[in-house]
Formats: C-alpha cells, structure tokens, sequence
C-alpha cells in the first residue's frame, strides 16, 4: 500500500488554490457588514444572512450611525430571516455600542495586539471564539487560522484530529505570521472545500485523498 503523501499547512493551501480557484471570500461590500454577517451567520445558512443584510443595506446603507441608532424593534424586523433574532439583535447592540468608543473607525481597535482585540470580541454578547477570529481575520486585518467545523473535519482527513476549537487553532498558530490575503484565502478555500466534500466517500474520491497534514 502507498505511503501518505505528506502535506504542510503551506502546500494544503497551494493545493486548495490550484484545485478550487480564488475563494471569494467574505462576500460583503463593507467591513461593517462584514461584522454584521458574522453575527447573523450563526446557526443559519447565508441565504437567510444576505436576505436580512439586504433589509439592513435599503434601511442604513450599512452607515454606523444609522445601524446605531436603530431600535431594537426595528432592527428585528429586519434581521429576522437570519432567524434567532432576539440574541442576534442584542449582540449587534452591544457591537455597535463597543465600535462607538472608536467613533466607528475599524482601524482603531485593528491596531490593537491580536491577544487584546481577540479579548475584547469575545467580551462582547453572542461573540464566541469562531466569531472573533473571523471578524480580526476579515475586518481588523488580523491573520489567523479560522478552526470551524470544516477545518476540524478537513484536519481528521488529513490525520491532524482535533475535536475543539482551541485545540485545531493552538496547532495552527503558524499562520498568524502570514501574509493577511493568504491566512483569508485559506479560510475560505477550507470552507470551499467543505460545502462540496461533506462525507468521508466524498473525501476518498477527492483531489486531497491519500494525503497527510504536517503541522
């Protein structure tokens, strides 16, 4: 029988790339909405999320101030196909509440150490681990290694099984000295893959079979 051809976290993404093309990911048009969908995306599919960013753009044109001032009331109504909206609406309060100390502008908390920002998300109602690293890596321009279930499931393929979060993210650790448009395009070819390679026969019959992960 073969060996494994072994792979590292660079060549696993030189091989994604190659074989799935530019991820095109986060689909957004601003880093507010970014934050936004990051929010909404939870438990639902991103149908239901660009169903309720759509009602949020006609209403505020994504304006901070405008999101901002929103009551709650309203605010449910029009981010209620993302489902959950009760949590959901008060985490975006609080969100927008923690941006006005900076006046709305990203930058500020982007230049925050990693450590802190990350600190400071998870702080926040609704924003676990997940959340805040896909909002530093998409919005405050912070790489890191996004370990969602279809990296866990990816990495188990690939014989690097991790069951939490923190476990997969304390492996990859590496890629928080990459180049920012590498560590995105990472996270969404990942998922890429994921969406399209669900079952274990999927993944046999995939470009990455007979491969093995070396962190």
């Amino acid at each position: 029988m073969p060996s494994a051809e072994r792979l590292t976290l660079p060549a696993l993404y030189h091989q994604l790339a190659a074989h799935l093309g530019p991820s095109g990911w986060w689909p957004a048009d601003t880093k507010l909405e970014i934050l936004v969908g990051a929010i909404l995306v939870q438990n639902t599919n991103w149908r239901n999320v660009d169903r309720s960013l759509t009602n949020l753009r006609a209403a505020t044109a994504f304006d901070s101030h405008r999101l901002a001032a929103l009551p709650q009331a309203d605010l449910i109504a029009l981010i209620r196909p993302s489902g959950f909206y009760q949590n959901k609406s008060r985490a975006l309060i609080d969100l927008l509440a923690w941006l006005r100390q900076w006046d709305y502008d990203l930058s500020r908390p982007a230049a925050l150490p990693p450590a802190q920002l990350r600190a400071d998300l998870l702080d926040l109602r609704g924003i676990g681990a997940e959340t805040a690293d896909a909002m530093r890596l998409y919005v405050f321009d912070q790489p890191t290694f996004i370990a969602d279930q279809y990296a866990r499931r990816l990495f188990g393929w690939l014989g690097q099984p991790h069951t939490t979060y923190a476990s997969l993210r304390r492996a990859t650790r590496a890629v928080d000295d990459w180049a920012l448009q590498d560590a995105q395009e990472l996270h969404g070819l990942i998922d890429n893959f994921g969406k399209a390679i669900k079952h274990d026969t999927d993944f046999a019959a995939s470009f990455l079979a007979g491969h093995q992960l070396i962190l």
